[in-house]
């Protein structure tokens, strides 16, 4: 089946969380936490295909507002691939890139927008996380692969233009 992050189309499975297949293949999408709905980074917007992706979870509604849910906004480490078809998800922090190069005077707007949602559900997040039993241990994992995981992309902007698209880059100086 297709899904298509950020404009950029890609092989999806049934199973698959939103993050793992965001993560495969390097596309811009918040994980600091690793997947264990703890950062709140990963927040996608629904284009299409919504039906095709398993049911708000516990976490989901939670931490997500009923305005971002209204608005198609789910979690890419708790969304995964239920059925087959055609899903298209736009990142928060895509949005807020293109906010920022196109009319970055919305930023503000936006900013307040998703800093209310928060305070919203505020109570409701920190009940679910106090009643969570984590390993901590596979929590820090988890987020030192995250960390790691964005230097890919760090590296490959730094790269040669020659070598941008190439695992075995063999630019002459």
């Amino acid at each position: 089946m297709q899904i298509t992050i950020n404009n950029h189309q890609y092989e999806a499975n049934a199973g698959e969380r939103l993050l793992d297949i965001a993560r495969s293949n390097h596309e811009h999408i918040g994980y600091f936490c690793g997947g264990n709905a703890l950062c709140q980074t990963c927040y996608v917007k629904v284009l299409e295909g919504n039906d095709l992706l398993s049911p708000l979870n516990e976490e989901e509604k939670a931490l997500l507002s009923d305005n971002l849910i209204k608005e198609g906004t789910r979690m890419a480490c708790q969304a995964t691939i239920e059925k087959p078809g055609t899903i298209r998800v736009v990142s928060a922090v895509e949005e807020v890139k293109q906010m920022f190069e196109q009319e970055p005077v919305q930023l503000v707007g936006y900013a307040a927008k998703m800093g209310w949602e928060a305070m919203v559900k505020l109570p409701d997040t920190l009940q679910l996380q106090a009643k969570r039993e984590l390993d901590l241990w596979t929590v820090l994992s988890d987020v030192l692969s995250g960390i790691g995981d964005a230097f890919i992309p760090i590296g490959r902007a730094c790269l040669p233009s020659c070598c941008s698209n190439s695992a075995n880059c063999e630019c002459e100086s």
